[in-house]
């Protein structure tokens, strides 16, 4: 994203001192899936109900092995419909490394179904905000959605509001390149070039998973709380994996959950984390879960892990190896309960 990289190079700023922060989404790709049968399509593979995804509405959805274990999972919404664009399209937000191999998947399924896949050229940005920056901000580019969850189409691209971490209002800004060029000169003043890791810790503070390369074909949608936020239906009707999803959710008991916390980032790589495996104090000969998400956030690394409920009681979790740094295990925004029988 070379515009905007080059709009605010040399700028520096902060929310407390009003600014606003535009993160370069690089490491996320939206994929479109467009033809009169796109929604019927998606609604047999995926986790959500497409079907009921209201005009200004988006939500997280999941793909999933025949075995229920995630291969994907992201935001989807739906495009304008347009008088020259009569056909549904659908929108799918994910991670770029597992873009290719996901389009391509969903692709040997399409058969005669009207529907055609493809990675679009959008941008996407995460924006994050506070206080009367927010009004701000509206004043530039109009009314932006204030609830999570919720989209709206504006003359700069499509904003998302995404759920906060920390309490700042935080969107994703999907936009073309004409798009972005002709909004950044009104956002001169107000705006300045964010680290990515800040945005991807913020993700993790409100427990929100993305599945990567590294962890595909591993987590069930349970273990990564994705029905705790929204992304999956249980009445919606048959999807690859769907039994076992279904079967986990009314009849079994969930003896693992996905869990925040942070660690000293001394030595760490961040971007190696995901995948890797998470050790207790009581038996650091074998893990006990491993690393769903992780990023910088100043002297440590924020993570989201999937582990045991039975971990959490005492003792202690290292990360990467039994005798990796120590997590300090925080509360999730949402409350994750263990399932009984």
């Amino acid at each position: 994203m070379l515009a905007l990289q080059s709009f605010s190079a040399a700028q520096k700023g902060s929310l407390s001192e009003g600014k606003v922060l535009l993160a370069p989404l690089e490491r996320v790709t939206v994929l479109q899936a467009a033809g009169a049968d796109t929604v019927e399509f998606l609604q047999g593979q995926l986790t959500q109900d497409v079907k009921t995804l209201g005009a200004h509405d988006a939500r997280l959805a999941g793909y999933c092995t025949a075995k229920g274990r995630l291969l994907a999972s992201g935001v989807i919404w739906k495009g304008v419909v347009t008088e020259s664009a009569v056909d549904p399209v659908c929108y799918f937000l994910c991670d770029t490394d597992v873009a290719p191999a996901f389009q391509k998947r969903l692709s040997m399924f399409v058969l005669r179904a009207k529907v055609k896949l493809a990675s679009t050229a959008l941008k996407v940005i995460g924006v994050t905000a506070a206080g009367k920056t927010v009004d701000a901000l509206e004043a530039v580019l109009g009314q932006l959605p204030r609830a999570a969850w919720i989209r709206t189409e504006l003359a700069s691209g499509t904003w998302i509001a995404a759920p906060e971490g920390d309490g700042s209002a935080r969107w994703w800004w999907i936009t073309s390149e004409a798009q972005l060029d002709a909004t950044l000169p009104s956002l001169a003043t107000l705006g300045v070039l964010a680290d990515p890791q800040a945005w991807q810790a913020a993700d993790i503070a409100a427990g929100l998973p993305w599945i990567t390369a590294a962890t595909q074909d591993v987590f069930v949608p349970q273990t990564v709380n994705l029905e705790l936020i929204g992304g999956v239906s249980f009445t919606k009707g048959c999807y690859p994996g769907q039994e076992i999803v279904a079967r986990s959710h009314y009849l079994g008991k969930l003896k693992r959950r996905m869990f925040g916390g942070l660690a000293d980032a001394s030595g760490i790589d961040a971007g190696a984390l995901p995948g890797s495996d998470i050790f207790h104090s009581a038996d650091p000969a074998q893990p006990c879960g491993r690393v769903v998400n992780a990023a910088l956030a100043g002297t440590q690394v924020a993570v989201l892990f999937e582990s045991t409920f039975k971990s959490m009681e005492e003792g202690s979790l290292h990360l990467d190896a039994a005798s990796g740094p120590v997590i300090t295990v925080h509360a999730l925004p949402y409350s994750v309960a263990e399932k009984s029988e």
